[in-house]
Protein backbone atom coordinates (compact mmCIF):
# COMPACT_ATOMS: atom_id res chain seq x y z
CA UNK A 1 0.00 0.00 0.00
CA UNK A 2 1.23 3.39 -0.87
CA UNK A 3 2.07 5.96 1.99
CA UNK A 4 -0.94 8.58 2.14
CA UNK A 5 0.07 12.00 1.23
CA UNK A 6 0.29 15.11 3.11
CA UNK A 7 0.13 18.78 3.34
CA UNK A 8 2.24 20.49 6.62
CA UNK A 9 -0.42 21.28 8.80
CA UNK A 10 -1.66 24.38 9.99
CA UNK A 11 -3.53 25.67 13.20
CA UNK A 12 -5.50 24.11 15.50
CA UNK A 13 -9.07 23.24 14.40
CA UNK A 14 -11.01 25.98 13.00
CA UNK A 15 -14.51 26.91 11.99
CA UNK A 16 -15.07 26.22 8.13
CA UNK A 17 -17.71 29.19 6.71
CA UNK A 18 -20.50 28.07 5.22
CA UNK A 19 -20.20 26.63 2.19
CA UNK A 20 -16.59 27.27 1.97
CA UNK A 21 -13.38 24.83 1.51
CA UNK A 22 -11.79 23.80 4.90
CA UNK A 23 -9.89 26.78 6.14
CA UNK A 24 -6.24 24.92 7.44
CA UNK A 25 -4.35 22.09 6.10
CA UNK A 26 -5.25 18.93 6.96
CA UNK A 27 -2.32 16.32 6.96
CA UNK A 28 -3.51 13.56 4.58
CA UNK A 29 -6.37 15.22 2.64
CA UNK A 30 -4.91 16.39 -0.41
CA UNK A 31 -7.54 16.89 -3.21
CA UNK A 32 -10.86 15.87 -2.05
CA UNK A 33 -13.27 13.56 -4.27
CA UNK A 34 -16.08 14.44 -5.64
CA UNK A 35 -19.29 12.94 -3.85
CA UNK A 36 -20.25 9.77 -6.25
CA UNK A 37 -16.85 10.21 -8.27
CA UNK A 38 -17.36 6.50 -8.40
CA UNK A 39 -19.63 3.81 -7.35
CA UNK A 40 -20.21 2.58 -4.27
CA UNK A 41 -18.31 -0.98 -3.92
CA UNK A 42 -18.76 -3.50 -1.29
CA UNK A 43 -15.69 -5.61 -1.48
CA UNK A 44 -15.54 -7.29 1.93
CA UNK A 45 -12.02 -9.16 2.68
CA UNK A 46 -11.63 -13.19 3.18
CA UNK A 47 -9.90 -13.43 6.27
CA UNK A 48 -7.75 -16.91 5.83
CA UNK A 49 -5.61 -16.41 9.38
CA UNK A 50 -1.66 -16.78 9.56
CA UNK A 51 0.34 -19.32 8.14
CA UNK A 52 2.75 -21.10 11.16
CA UNK A 53 5.78 -18.74 11.09
CA UNK A 54 4.12 -15.32 9.48
CA UNK A 55 3.92 -12.44 11.32
CA UNK A 56 2.90 -9.02 10.35
CA UNK A 57 6.07 -6.51 9.23
CA UNK A 58 7.52 -3.64 11.10
CA UNK A 59 9.94 -1.51 10.44
CA UNK A 60 13.98 -2.02 10.64
CA UNK A 61 14.45 -1.82 14.37
CA UNK A 62 11.59 -3.25 15.85
CA UNK A 63 10.16 -7.09 16.20
CA UNK A 64 6.75 -8.36 15.89
CA UNK A 65 6.07 -11.73 18.39
CA UNK A 66 2.74 -13.26 18.78
CA UNK A 67 2.02 -12.65 22.42
CA UNK A 68 -1.36 -14.53 22.13
CA UNK A 69 -2.82 -16.54 19.67
CA UNK A 70 -6.43 -18.81 19.70
CA UNK A 71 -8.28 -16.21 21.05
CA UNK A 72 -12.28 -15.62 19.57
CA UNK A 73 -12.06 -12.58 18.11
CA UNK A 74 -10.40 -9.99 20.70
CA UNK A 75 -11.44 -6.65 20.09
CA UNK A 76 -9.93 -4.18 22.88
CA UNK A 77 -6.68 -4.51 25.09
CA UNK A 78 -5.92 -2.63 28.48
CA UNK A 79 -2.39 -3.09 30.11
CA UNK A 80 -2.88 -3.25 33.57
CA UNK A 81 -0.18 -2.27 36.26
CA UNK A 82 1.51 -5.39 37.45
CA UNK A 83 1.73 -6.38 33.51
CA UNK A 84 -1.45 -8.48 32.65
CA UNK A 85 -2.96 -7.49 29.28
CA UNK A 86 -6.67 -8.03 29.48
CA UNK A 87 -8.48 -8.56 26.41
CA UNK A 88 -12.51 -7.76 25.27
CA UNK A 89 -13.77 -10.83 23.45
CA UNK A 90 -16.60 -10.06 21.44
CA UNK A 91 -18.38 -10.20 17.51
CA UNK A 92 -20.98 -8.44 15.90
CA UNK A 93 -23.90 -10.05 15.46
CA UNK A 94 -25.53 -11.62 12.31
CA UNK A 95 -28.98 -9.43 10.94
CA UNK A 96 -31.52 -11.44 9.81
CA UNK A 97 -32.66 -8.51 7.72
CA UNK A 98 -28.97 -8.07 5.92
CA UNK A 99 -28.46 -8.19 2.47
CA UNK A 100 -27.14 -11.49 1.28
CA UNK A 101 -23.91 -10.22 -0.27
CA UNK A 102 -23.40 -8.01 3.02
CA UNK A 103 -24.11 -11.13 4.98
CA UNK A 104 -21.57 -13.30 3.24
CA UNK A 105 -18.94 -10.77 3.19
CA UNK A 106 -19.14 -10.22 6.93
CA UNK A 107 -19.02 -13.83 7.74
CA UNK A 108 -16.25 -14.42 5.41
CA UNK A 109 -14.56 -11.68 7.08
CA UNK A 110 -15.44 -13.15 10.16
CA UNK A 111 -16.95 -9.90 11.37
CA UNK A 112 -20.41 -11.88 12.26
CA UNK A 113 -21.05 -15.03 14.39
CA UNK A 114 -20.97 -16.21 17.96
CA UNK A 115 -19.68 -13.44 20.23
CA UNK A 116 -17.85 -15.09 23.24
CA UNK A 117 -19.04 -12.28 25.31
CA UNK A 118 -15.79 -12.44 27.85
CA UNK A 119 -12.41 -10.50 29.12
CA UNK A 120 -9.71 -13.17 28.66
CA UNK A 121 -6.50 -11.99 31.21
CA UNK A 122 -3.07 -12.97 29.90
CA UNK A 123 0.05 -12.94 32.23
CA UNK A 124 3.91 -12.84 30.66
CA UNK A 125 5.11 -13.92 33.98
CA UNK A 126 8.58 -14.39 32.63
CA UNK A 127 8.75 -11.03 30.80
CA UNK A 128 10.05 -12.71 27.38
CA UNK A 129 6.91 -11.54 24.96
CA UNK A 130 4.77 -14.36 25.01
CA UNK A 131 1.71 -14.73 27.22
CA UNK A 132 2.11 -18.30 28.45
CA UNK A 133 -1.30 -18.30 30.79
CA UNK A 134 -4.40 -17.12 29.86
CA UNK A 135 -7.73 -16.61 32.25
CA UNK A 136 -11.11 -16.19 31.75
CA UNK A 137 -11.69 -12.99 33.96
CA UNK A 138 -15.41 -12.65 33.16
CA UNK A 139 -17.69 -14.12 30.78
CA UNK A 140 -21.65 -13.34 30.51
CA UNK A 141 -21.08 -9.86 28.93
CA UNK A 142 -22.83 -8.07 26.61
CA UNK A 143 -20.41 -7.41 23.65
CA UNK A 144 -17.89 -5.52 25.68
CA UNK A 145 -15.12 -3.51 24.07
CA UNK A 146 -13.65 -0.76 26.30
CA UNK A 147 -12.03 -1.43 29.43
CA UNK A 148 -10.23 0.57 32.28
CA UNK A 149 -8.81 0.20 35.53
CA UNK A 150 -8.83 2.66 38.80
CA UNK A 151 -9.12 2.73 42.48
CA UNK A 152 -10.14 -0.80 42.38
CA UNK A 153 -12.34 -0.76 39.98
CA UNK A 154 -12.68 -2.48 36.52
CA UNK A 155 -14.67 -0.30 34.21
CA UNK A 156 -16.04 -2.39 31.33
CA UNK A 157 -18.01 -1.11 28.27
CA UNK A 158 -20.92 -3.18 27.38
CA UNK A 159 -22.84 -2.33 24.10
CA UNK A 160 -25.81 -1.21 26.32
CA UNK A 161 -23.65 0.40 29.41
CA UNK A 162 -21.18 0.61 31.10
CA UNK A 163 -20.50 -1.38 34.43
CA UNK A 164 -17.87 -2.05 37.44
CA UNK A 165 -16.34 -4.47 39.10
CA UNK A 166 -14.64 -4.61 42.46
CA UNK A 167 -11.07 -5.90 40.92
CA UNK A 168 -7.46 -5.46 42.10
CA UNK A 169 -4.39 -6.28 39.32
CA UNK A 170 -3.24 -9.71 40.24
CA UNK A 171 -6.83 -11.41 40.30
CA UNK A 172 -7.46 -13.82 37.59
CA UNK A 173 -11.39 -14.10 38.00
CA UNK A 174 -14.06 -11.98 38.73
CA UNK A 175 -17.28 -12.94 41.10
CA UNK A 176 -18.21 -9.92 42.17
CA UNK A 177 -22.07 -8.32 40.75
CA UNK A 178 -21.27 -5.32 38.41
CA UNK A 179 -22.45 -1.74 39.60
CA UNK A 180 -24.22 -0.06 36.90
CA UNK A 181 -22.56 3.18 36.10
CA UNK A 182 -24.98 4.49 32.51
CA UNK A 183 -26.90 2.77 30.03
CA UNK A 184 -26.01 3.34 26.35
CA UNK A 185 -28.51 3.09 23.28
CA UNK A 186 -26.85 -0.44 22.05
CA UNK A 187 -26.11 -1.64 18.44
CA UNK A 188 -25.76 0.47 15.55
CA UNK A 189 -25.10 0.73 12.30
CA UNK A 190 -22.81 -1.82 10.68
CA UNK A 191 -19.75 -2.43 13.87
CA UNK A 192 -20.86 0.65 15.88
CA UNK A 193 -21.81 -1.69 18.96
CA UNK A 194 -18.41 -0.59 20.19
CA UNK A 195 -17.99 1.01 23.47
CA UNK A 196 -14.92 2.52 24.46
CA UNK A 197 -13.86 4.05 27.49
CA UNK A 198 -10.86 6.27 28.84
CA UNK A 199 -10.34 7.87 32.16
CA UNK A 200 -9.12 11.32 32.73
CA UNK A 201 -5.73 11.55 33.85
CA UNK A 202 -7.31 12.51 37.69
CA UNK A 203 -9.51 9.95 37.71
CA UNK A 204 -12.56 11.75 38.31
CA UNK A 205 -13.88 11.59 34.48
CA UNK A 206 -15.12 8.68 32.54
CA UNK A 207 -15.04 9.32 28.58
CA UNK A 208 -17.68 6.97 26.63
CA UNK A 209 -17.42 6.56 22.62
CA UNK A 210 -20.88 6.00 21.43
CA UNK A 211 -21.01 5.33 17.35
CA UNK A 212 -24.06 5.88 15.07
CA UNK A 213 -27.41 4.22 14.61
CA UNK A 214 -26.93 4.77 10.96
CA UNK A 215 -24.99 5.77 7.77
CA UNK A 216 -26.08 9.20 7.75
CA UNK A 217 -29.02 9.62 9.51
CA UNK A 218 -31.19 7.54 7.51
CA UNK A 219 -33.56 6.18 10.64
CA UNK A 220 -33.88 10.16 11.81
CA UNK A 221 -31.62 12.16 14.16
CA UNK A 222 -34.26 11.30 17.37
CA UNK A 223 -32.54 7.68 16.87
CA UNK A 224 -28.87 9.22 16.69
CA UNK A 225 -29.64 10.78 20.56
CA UNK A 226 -26.22 10.54 22.73
CA UNK A 227 -24.60 8.47 19.66
CA UNK A 228 -22.29 9.83 16.87
CA UNK A 229 -20.66 11.18 20.02
CA UNK A 230 -18.34 11.28 23.03
CA UNK A 231 -19.79 11.23 26.53
CA UNK A 232 -18.40 12.28 29.74
CA UNK A 233 -19.21 10.54 33.00
CA UNK A 234 -18.76 12.32 36.28
CA UNK A 235 -17.37 9.00 38.06
CA UNK A 236 -18.57 10.66 41.75
CA UNK A 237 -21.82 11.91 41.05
CA UNK A 238 -23.03 9.73 38.02
CA UNK A 239 -23.76 12.72 36.20
CA UNK A 240 -23.48 12.50 32.21
CA UNK A 241 -22.65 15.11 29.59
CA UNK A 242 -22.30 15.45 25.89
CA UNK A 243 -18.91 16.33 25.81
CA UNK A 244 -18.17 16.40 22.08
CA UNK A 245 -20.82 15.48 18.80
CA UNK A 246 -21.17 14.71 15.27
CA UNK A 247 -17.99 11.89 15.55
CA UNK A 248 -19.69 9.06 13.23
CA UNK A 249 -17.98 6.22 14.91
CA UNK A 250 -15.17 7.51 17.76
CA UNK A 251 -13.44 4.45 18.66
CA UNK A 252 -9.80 4.90 20.03
CA UNK A 253 -9.56 7.79 22.41
CA UNK A 254 -6.00 8.64 24.01
CA UNK A 255 -4.41 11.24 25.86
CA UNK A 256 -1.47 13.70 24.64
CA UNK A 257 1.11 11.99 27.27
CA UNK A 258 1.45 14.53 30.21
CA UNK A 259 -2.00 16.15 28.97
CA UNK A 260 -5.11 16.05 29.47
CA UNK A 261 -5.66 16.40 25.59
CA UNK A 262 -8.13 13.95 24.28
CA UNK A 263 -7.49 12.46 21.29
CA UNK A 264 -10.17 10.30 18.80
CA UNK A 265 -9.69 8.39 15.63
CA UNK A 266 -12.98 8.62 13.50
CA UNK A 267 -14.90 6.68 11.22
CA UNK A 268 -15.82 8.51 8.38
CA UNK A 269 -19.53 8.11 6.24
CA UNK A 270 -20.26 4.86 3.30
CA UNK A 271 -21.80 4.85 0.29
CA UNK A 272 -20.10 8.13 -1.29
CA UNK A 273 -17.83 6.83 -3.66
CA UNK A 274 -14.42 5.13 -3.17
CA UNK A 275 -12.05 7.86 -2.44
CA UNK A 276 -14.58 9.88 0.04
CA UNK A 277 -15.00 10.92 2.94
CA UNK A 278 -11.40 10.18 4.30
CA UNK A 279 -11.37 8.96 8.41
CA UNK A 280 -9.43 11.49 10.77
CA UNK A 281 -7.66 11.65 13.56
CA UNK A 282 -8.69 15.08 15.76
CA UNK A 283 -8.14 16.86 19.15
CA UNK A 284 -11.76 17.07 20.55
CA UNK A 285 -12.56 19.86 21.94
CA UNK A 286 -15.15 20.42 24.89
CA UNK A 287 -18.71 21.22 23.39
CA UNK A 288 -16.87 20.65 19.98
CA UNK A 289 -19.54 19.73 16.76
CA UNK A 290 -17.67 17.46 14.25
CA UNK A 291 -20.30 17.87 11.23
CA UNK A 292 -21.52 14.30 11.14
CA UNK A 293 -24.35 14.03 9.18
CA UNK A 294 -24.75 17.21 7.76
CA UNK A 295 -21.24 17.98 6.57
CA UNK A 296 -17.73 16.74 6.13
CA UNK A 297 -14.32 18.07 6.01
CA UNK A 298 -16.13 21.73 6.00
CA UNK A 299 -18.68 20.48 2.96
CA UNK A 300 -22.71 20.04 3.05
CA UNK A 301 -23.34 16.34 2.32
CA UNK A 302 -25.50 16.34 -0.73
CA UNK A 303 -27.52 13.63 1.59
CA UNK A 304 -28.13 16.83 3.96
CA UNK A 305 -28.38 19.07 1.30
CA UNK A 306 -30.93 21.80 2.88
CA UNK A 307 -30.38 20.80 6.32
CA UNK A 308 -28.81 22.49 9.16
CA UNK A 309 -26.17 24.68 6.34
CA UNK A 310 -25.91 27.14 9.61
CA UNK A 311 -23.78 24.70 11.68
CA UNK A 312 -21.29 25.33 9.11
CA UNK A 313 -20.09 27.76 10.81
CA UNK A 314 -19.41 26.56 13.81
CA UNK A 315 -18.50 22.84 12.79
CA UNK A 316 -14.73 21.93 13.33
CA UNK A 317 -12.70 20.02 11.19
CA UNK A 318 -10.16 17.11 11.62
CA UNK A 319 -6.16 17.40 11.92
CA UNK A 320 -5.62 14.56 10.38
CA UNK A 321 -6.76 12.44 7.45
CA UNK A 322 -6.04 8.78 7.47
CA UNK A 323 -7.75 7.23 4.32
CA UNK A 324 -11.20 6.81 3.24
CA UNK A 325 -13.29 3.72 4.40
CA UNK A 326 -10.24 2.63 6.23
CA UNK A 327 -12.07 1.91 9.40
CA UNK A 328 -9.68 3.88 11.53
CA UNK A 329 -10.74 1.98 14.87
CA UNK A 330 -7.21 1.80 16.95
CA UNK A 331 -5.08 5.19 18.44
CA UNK A 332 -2.55 5.20 20.94
CA UNK A 333 0.07 7.78 21.64
CA UNK A 334 3.72 6.31 21.99
CA UNK A 335 4.81 6.78 26.19
CA UNK A 336 8.74 6.84 25.36
CA UNK A 337 10.47 8.18 22.61
CA UNK A 338 9.37 10.04 19.44
CA UNK A 339 6.03 11.74 20.19
CA UNK A 340 3.97 9.05 17.94
CA UNK A 341 0.44 8.65 17.11
CA UNK A 342 -0.32 5.14 16.14
CA UNK A 343 -3.75 4.51 14.57
CA UNK A 344 -5.13 0.68 13.55
CA UNK A 345 -7.05 1.11 10.39
CA UNK A 346 -9.17 -2.14 10.59
CA UNK A 347 -9.61 -2.28 6.40
CA UNK A 348 -12.17 -1.32 4.23
CA UNK A 349 -15.49 -2.98 3.05
CA UNK A 350 -17.09 -0.45 0.85
CA UNK A 351 -13.93 0.59 -1.82
CA UNK A 352 -13.27 -1.03 -4.57
CA UNK A 353 -9.80 -1.86 -3.47
CA UNK A 354 -8.58 -2.40 -0.16
CA UNK A 355 -8.18 0.62 1.87
CA UNK A 356 -6.63 0.06 5.01
CA UNK A 357 -5.23 -2.84 6.77
CA UNK A 358 -1.87 -1.87 8.53
CA UNK A 359 -1.39 0.75 11.78
CA UNK A 360 -0.05 4.13 11.21
CA UNK A 361 2.79 6.15 12.77
CA UNK A 362 1.81 10.14 13.27
CA UNK A 363 4.42 12.20 14.11
CA UNK A 364 3.62 15.04 17.17
CA UNK A 365 5.42 17.36 18.55
CA UNK A 366 3.91 19.59 21.14
CA UNK A 367 0.85 18.05 21.23
CA UNK A 368 0.57 18.51 17.46
CA UNK A 369 0.89 16.38 14.69
CA UNK A 370 4.08 17.56 12.38
CA UNK A 371 4.19 15.10 9.32
CA UNK A 372 2.96 12.44 7.32
CA UNK A 373 1.46 9.50 8.59
CA UNK A 374 3.41 6.80 7.62
CA UNK A 375 2.86 2.97 7.35
CA UNK A 376 4.09 0.98 10.48
CA UNK A 377 3.05 -2.44 10.95
CA UNK A 378 2.06 -3.72 7.59
CA UNK A 379 1.94 -7.40 6.08
CA UNK A 380 -2.25 -7.95 6.80
CA UNK A 381 -3.06 -8.38 3.13
CA UNK A 382 -2.65 -11.68 2.15
CA UNK A 383 -3.48 -10.78 -1.77
CA UNK A 384 -5.24 -7.82 -2.32
CA UNK A 385 -6.43 -9.26 -6.41
CA UNK A 386 -8.21 -11.97 -4.56
CA UNK A 387 -9.32 -10.35 -1.81
CA UNK A 388 -7.81 -12.16 0.94
CA UNK A 389 -6.27 -10.89 4.27
CA UNK A 390 -4.32 -13.09 7.44
CA UNK A 391 -5.91 -10.77 9.82
CA UNK A 392 -7.06 -6.94 10.53
CA UNK A 393 -5.55 -4.51 13.54
CA UNK A 394 -8.50 -3.46 15.09
CA UNK A 395 -7.39 -1.53 18.72
CA UNK A 396 -3.34 -0.95 19.69
CA UNK A 397 -2.14 0.35 23.31
CA UNK A 398 1.57 1.62 24.19
CA UNK A 399 3.37 0.55 27.12
CA UNK A 400 6.11 2.98 29.01
CA UNK A 401 8.67 1.09 27.63
CA UNK A 402 7.75 1.86 24.03
CA UNK A 403 6.09 -1.89 23.28
CA UNK A 404 3.31 -1.51 21.07
CA UNK A 405 0.04 -4.10 21.52
CA UNK A 406 -1.46 -4.33 18.30
CA UNK A 407 -4.85 -6.66 18.69
CA UNK A 408 -5.93 -8.79 15.46
CA UNK A 409 -9.28 -9.69 15.76
CA UNK A 410 -9.91 -11.42 12.70
CA UNK A 411 -6.22 -13.10 13.34
CA UNK A 412 -7.43 -14.37 16.55
CA UNK A 413 -3.87 -12.85 17.88
CA UNK A 414 -2.27 -10.46 19.56
CA UNK A 415 0.87 -9.10 18.44
CA UNK A 416 3.77 -7.27 20.28
CA UNK A 417 5.67 -4.84 19.06
CA UNK A 418 9.28 -4.20 20.45
CA UNK A 419 12.36 -2.36 19.86
CA UNK A 420 15.09 -5.07 18.43
CA UNK A 421 18.17 -4.86 21.14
Amino acid sequence: MKPVTLALIGASAIAAAAGAQPQKSIPGLGMQAEPYASESAIRHPVTIGWPEGRTPTAPRGWEVVRFAGGLDYPRQALLLPNGDVLVAEARTLPKLDAEPEVARGQALAKTTGFSANRITLLRDANRDGVAEQRFVLRSGLNQPFGMQYADGRLYVANTDGVISFPFQPGQTSITAAPRSIVTLPAGGYNNHWTRNLLLSPDAKTLYVSVGSASNVGEHGMDEEKRRAAILAIDLSTGRERLYASGLRNPVGMDFVPGTAALWTAVNERDEFGDDIAPDYLVGVRDGGFYGWPYSYYGKQDPRHANEKRELLASTLLPDVAVGPHAAALGLAFAKQGTPTAFVARHGSWNRSSFSGYDVLAVPFAAGRPTGDPQPFLTGFIADAKKGTVHGRPVSVQTRADGAIFVVDDAGDTVWLVRRTA
